[in-house]
């Protein structure tokens, strides 16, 4: 089938211009800058007044399955992706059971197949004792289906803390494996918890204090200490949610694909700062924990530098019951993958950012970084995986338009100035006007060599 969307205004690799793509099956046949438009096709859809861009790719998200399905699944999380404009995601392994095999990862791709309305790809996680997995996993076809490992420096779920540092060096030697880190030093952490337990009691503990335990100093000093055999061992090192300003100054700065070094920066750490949660309370605690204004102002000056490699989101949804509770028990994370883009699309309204900026860091770099197959571009050749999004039609969050599985967000009441009219998955349109197809057509993403 060929469908000719006309009249946009393309956003992609740092241009703007009017123009019409034509999608043949699941590609970008064309892409065209004048009207010499072809004239049979079998649809047309008129953008006129609307932007045009490569669908995002979330390399971040929690979707929950398996194990954790009463608060999200691969199903009910890719439909709220595409519903915001994220046509690509690459899921985290710290699920029930947790994806540190190859059993367990092969069954999350069988799962995606059945059910998934956007691209899928699956980390595999780390732990002090599964080295000879990963290296098979690298030796074998399946390695072009490999986005890379995740490991936690920090506290997490079962065994999936590797701090063995023999564990975190062999893992480093590997060559040309991407590791992405989740980095928080525990033992400040613990200190910290300690301290103002003992200062104030476990149960008066509320929001507030979930940024002093989770502090700065915490992120710095595990992010610095993956950093430094990062360096000596030319590890490919992708460093998950940046928190504070300090950590900046540990990003290579060279072009994106000489990287060895590189940062992501999840949207909540763009938007909300620690003043706000009085207003928001747990809704907005995160590991890591949203800290300073100024530590915010600082990582949105660094994606309009492009000292940050990407923007994501973290989605990790959990339901409001297990959000309640004083900051040691309330659960950490929450949804965003639906409203990635506009909150995005809206702080580059008010001038923090372009939109260039964001199709970069939410499109461009992640394909880029990661080398993915066809995708993350407006390019005769590739994936049509598109959005268009209406600039001139405001999106208020409400409980009756969410579509995460938990059925809340953290943006509830806002309204946005733009809206996702249109997503495009494969070719497939997948999202139009407030609903999302129940076809499948998601794809295992591949990752060149």
């Amino acid at each position: 089938m060929k469908t000719l969307i006309t009249n946009a205004w393309i956003i992609n690799e740092g241009r703007s211009f009017k123009g019409s793509v034509l999608i043949d099956g699941c590609f970008i046949k064309d892409v065209y800058e004048d009207e010499n438009t072809p004239c049979e096709v079998d649809k047309v859809i008129d953008a006129e007044g609307r932007w045009l861009l490569p669908g995002a790719i979330d390399d971040q998200v929690h979707f929950r399955e398996p194990g954790l399905t009463h608060k999200g699944d691969i199903a009910s999380e890719s439909r709220a992706a595409v519903a915001g404009g994220v046509t690509s995601f690459m899921d985290m392994p710290n699920t029930q059971p947790q994806t540190t095999t190859l059993e367990a990862w092969e069954w999350k791709f069988a799962r995606a197949a059945e059910t998934s309305a956007a691209n899928y790809s699956f980390f595999f996680g780390a732990t002090n004792n599964n080295i000879e997995l990963v290296r098979a996993l690298l030796g074998s076809p399946n390695r072009r289906y490999l986005p890379g490992v995740k490991m936690f420096l920090g506290s997490s779920t079962g065994n999936m803390l590797v701090d063995r540092k023999e564990a975190i060096r062999d893992f480093f030697k590997l060559p040309d494996l991407l590791i992405a880190v989740h980095a928080e030093d525990e033992d400040i952490i613990r200190r910290n918890r300690e301290k103002f337990v003992s200062l104030y009691g476990a149960d008066n503990l509320d929001i507030s204090f979930h940024s002093k335990i989770r502090d700065a100093e915490a992120c710095f000093s595990s992010s610095s200490a993956a950093v430094a055999p990062a360096r000596e061992l030319g590890t490919r090192l992708h460093i998950f949610h940046l928190s504070t300003a300090r950590e900046l100054s540990l990003l290579d700065r060279s072009p994106l694909s000489d990287r060895r070094i590189t940062g992501e920066v999840c949207v909540h750490h763009l938007w909300f700062s620690d003043d706000d949660y009085q207003q928001f309370g747990n809704r907005i605690k995160w590991n890591p924990a949203i800290k300073t204004a100024a530590d915010r102002d600082a990582l949105r000056q660094a994606v309009a530098d492009g000292v940050i490699s990407v923007v994501a989101t973290d989605h990790a949804p959990h339901l409001l019951s297990e959000k309640e509770g004083s900051c040691l028990k309330a659960a950490s994370g929450g949804p965003m993958v639906q409203h990635s883009l506009v909150a995005m699309l809206e702080m580059a309204a008010e001038g923090i950012f372009t939109r260039e900026k964001v199709v970069e860091m939410m499109a461009h770099n992640p394909a880029t970084l990661f080398s993915i197959d066809r995708r993350g571009f407006v390019r005769k050749g590739y994936y049509a995986d598109l959005v268009i999004v209406d600039s001139h039609k405001p999106q208020t969050v409400t409980s009756d338009n969410i579509l995460y599985k938990c059925g809340w967000s953290p943006f509830e009441g806002y309204t946005f100035s733009h809206s996702v009219y249109k997503t495009f998955v494969n070719g497939f349109e997948v999202f139009s006007e407030g609903k999302v197809s129940d076809e499948i057509h998601g794809l295992r993403l591949e990752f060149r060599a």
